[in-house]
């Protein structure tokens, strides 16, 4: 039984929480479509008191005298070149980060030659692995190569009287062909083994592991003793980080990929060292991610910017210009009921008076927005003072 009323009372209890949730979502939708009414009925006011304004400015002369000019601020409006940028957050990345690893199969380290932090260069000796064996065997070999090398002499110093007896008519020519087939396949042999020594001194030279590029010693695990095979996933290493040649790496959003492309500008900003600098997009992947849904640019750094890879950046993209074009303040801009609006200044008479002008806008830039239409060079926009301002009321700067 008390379980039945104990969960009755948490249906009820879900049954309130969900009721006051769509009570809210209701309320607020319903303020919402107030406020858009009331800013409906607003603009509709605007433009009445306005017109009224003109009206009574034209048939009362006396009202005309004493209304007011409003103080305002004026820009000229003027050509420029509009230019927007896409801002996406990117990080640094080294374009030649090597894990050191051995050219044979490994194995146990017998010495190190460097410490985290230091700089080396490429072809420098980085660790000695233990070639006791590999060294063994070279010996070994060498040996039996110096023993081949003794049989031969032997065989030619015999093929050679042969050849002098043969000459005079003593012996037979049986005798002679042994004696060069003797010198032949010893030869074969010296030649066989020579390239057993080159061998067995190769797989002890593999001992010796050199750094394959130029950089710092950013991380090392390894250790004297250890075994030793340059794979990160299974045993100690060695990384090295070619600071001087860096990258910035950013994804970008596939809507973009017809905007973004290999030569874009890019302004790019580290706030680590409060660092900007201009550079363009050097490469750009051709598969779009599937957990990302965007695309891989990377952004080469010039060599005197000191950067650190993994430093957070923020990337700004060039991704629309529009030369010799007109854009204004964004704050400037107004909303009636045909649409965007600003308000200039025009000269009616003696006096100076706000104009409506309704505008076709573009790109959004920062603090700047692209007019397409509605505003000409010359223009005296209405930068500060405009709330409040009707079209068709007298303005003034102040300025006589």
């Amino acid at each position: 039984m008390k379980k039945l009323i104990t969960i009755g009372l948490v249906f009820l209890f879900a049954a309130f929480i969900s009721s006051c949730k769509n009570d809210k979502n209701a309320e607020l939708k319903e303020k919402k479509a107030k406020l858009e009414k009331l800013k409906t009925e607003k603009d509709g006011l605007d433009t009445k008191i306005a017109d009224l304004q003109k009206e009574i400015a034209k048939l009362d002369t006396g009202a005309a005298i004493a209304l007011k000019p409003k103080l305002v601020a004026l820009s000229t409006v003027q050509k420029t070149d509009f230019s927007h940028f896409l801002q996406l957050q990117g990080s640094v990345d080294a374009k030649n980060i090597s894990y050191i690893a051995p050219s044979g199969q490994g194995g146990q380290i017998k010495a190190i030659y460097v410490k985290q932090g230091d700089k080396v260069h490429k072809g420098e000796l980085i660790l000695k692995l233990d070639n006791s064996v590999a060294v063994q065997n070279v010996a070994a070999v060498k040996q039996q190569l110096g023993s081949v090398k003794a049989q031969l002499d032997l065989a030619k110093s015999v093929y050679e009287r042969q050849s002098n007896l043969w000459a005079q008519h003593i012996g037979t020519e049986v005798q002679l062909l042994q004696a060069k087939t003797n010198v032949e396949t010893l030869q074969n042999q010296l030649k066989a083994i020579q390239a057993q020594v080159n061998t067995a001194q190769e797989q002890a030279n593999q001992a010796n592991v050199y750094s394959n590029v130029n950089g710092t010693v950013d991380d090392l695990t390894a250790h004297v003793g250890e075994t030793f095979n340059g794979n990160p996933l299974t045993g100690g290493y060695i990384k090295i980080v070619n600071e001087t040649d860096l990258k910035i790496t950013v994804t970008v959003p596939e809507n973009y990929t017809g905007l973004v492309k290999k030569g874009s500008k890019v302004i790019v900003y580290v706030p680590d060292i409060n660092k900007t600098f201009e550079s363009e997009i050097t490469f750009i992947s051709q598969a779009i991610g599937t957990t990302s849904r965007g695309f891989t640019a990377e952004i080469k750094v010039p060599s005197a910017i000191n950067l650190r890879p993994n430093q957070i950046a923020t990337v700004k993209i060039l991704d629309y210009t529009a030369p010799n074009s007109i854009a204004i303040p964004v704050n400037t801009l107004q909303t009636g009921q045909k649409g965007k609006y600003v308000l200039v200044a025009a000269k009616d008479g003696n006096k100076t008076i706000a104009t409506k002008k309704d505008v076709t806008i573009g790109q959004l830039s920062g603090d700047s927005i692209e007019i397409k239409s509605g505003l000409q060079p010359g223009d005296q926009l209405i930068t500060e003072g405009f709330q409040g301002v009707f079209d068709g009321e007298p303005v003034t700067t102040g300025i006589q």
